[in-house]
């Protein structure tokens, strides 16, 4: 029953926002009593802490699946990109920034494991690139890991990059080529130029 109602409640609100939901949505969606909802979750917020943190563990344990496959560096992060992006729909709610407005405390706990597991996600990728050739060997690991963490972030705040002036899907593609131009060498310049164009056919 709770992972019913929590399944229905994160495909909610990644669809229309955590503001916009009411438990009573939820409750209709299941065609249960919010009752029953509340008997198994005190209030909406430990709902909402609960879908965005069982969110989070299953996108985290997919990431570390596509690590194992052992692609090429350039190939893992553009697959991350991809297996994300099919999970978090596509955010035309901005989920995550109602999250941090509506849900601070909630926001900062995701907001530090988010940082934990991509700098670790992100440190083993460029060492990867840089045994692989792919990556010019002057590059800085930490460095990158942090920036592109604070990059990642960044292009999700809606006063800076709009929705409506730039999809989520573009922004992702564009901010991916942007990091990966800037370490790449000329190898890993032809992976990634390959890449982008079986992207777009």
């Amino acid at each position: 029953m709770k992972e019913k109602i929590r399944d229905t409640a994160t495909q909610l609100f990644l669809e229309r926002g955590f503001k916009s939901i009411t438990m009573d949505d939820i409750a209709n969606e299941i065609g249960m009593s919010k009752k029953t909802i509340y008997s198994e979750y005190s209030n909406k917020t430990s709902l909402v802490e609960d879908c965005v943190m069982n969110k989070f563990c299953i996108l985290s344990d997919g990431i570390d699946l596509i690590i194992a496959m052992e692609k090429n560096a350039i190939e893992e992060l553009y697959e991350i990109k991809k297996y994300v992006m099919s999970h978090l729909k596509d955010e035309k709610s901005s989920p995550q920034f109602q999250l941090m407005k509506y849900y601070p405390k909630i926001h900062k706990s995701l907001k530090m494991m988010q940082f934990n597991k991509m700098h670790k996600c992100v440190l083993l990728n460029v060492e990867r690139g840089l045994q692989q050739g792919l990556f010019r060997d002057n590059v800085e690991p930490e460095f990158i890991a942090r920036i592109y963490f604070t990059g990642m972030n960044s292009i999700k705040d809606l006063t800076i990059f709009p929705l409506e002036q730039f999809p989520v899907k573009n922004l992702m593609d564009s901010f991916l080529e942007y990091h990966l131009r800037g370490i790449v060498t000329p190898k890993g310049k032809t992976i990634l130029n390959n890449i982008i164009n079986s992207n777009q056919e």
